[in-house]
């Protein structure tokens, strides 16, 4: 069976009580649940990956190698995470970044990821849905495999 990446930075291990106006109330689980579902007649797997540090999330990478894509939501690394841009350079799948709320309708320190010209596409400010999004377009982005 392959398997999906889905990989979220710092804070988000909190989603549903972290700030629901800005972030929405769906919780973490609750979108691990959708993306399982949306990608299962695929025969793919989510394997689901939250840490609060980089260097973690940099393993969780370097780990997955031969997972068939990612959905990465870095969190505030977006804006400063350079180990985690270095890793993300050499993952040789396609990935798509996502953040749940509209990065630039908010402060403008968050206008800006280090991250994004890597990704195969970004998905923001779209809440939970985003991650849903995210699937789907890697669905099509890599092709089955198998007869």
């Amino acid at each position: 069976m392959s398997t999906l990446l889905l990989l979220n930075g710092p804070n988000l291990g909190i989603l549903g009580r972290r700030q629901p106006e800005v972030y929405g109330t769906a919780t973490l689980a609750d979108i691990e649940s959708a993306i399982a579902a949306r990608v299962a007649d695929r025969g793919w797997k989510v394997l689901s990956v939250q840490r609060e540090s980089e260097g973690e999330l940099i393993h969780a990478i370097q780990d997955n190698y031969e997972s068939v894509g990612a959905i990465v939501n870095p969190g505030a690394l977006m804006m400063y995470g350079w180990s985690l841009r270095d890793a993300l350079a050499n993952y040789p799948a396609p990935w798509i970044e996502v953040h749940l709320s509209n990065v630039w309708a908010r402060e403008s320190f968050r206008h800006e990821s280090i991250l994004s010209a890597l990704a195969s596409g970004v998905v923001v400010g779209l809440g939970a849905l985003g991650y849903e999004l995210a699937a789907s377009a890697l669905l099509d982005l890599v092709p089955p495999t198998g007869p």
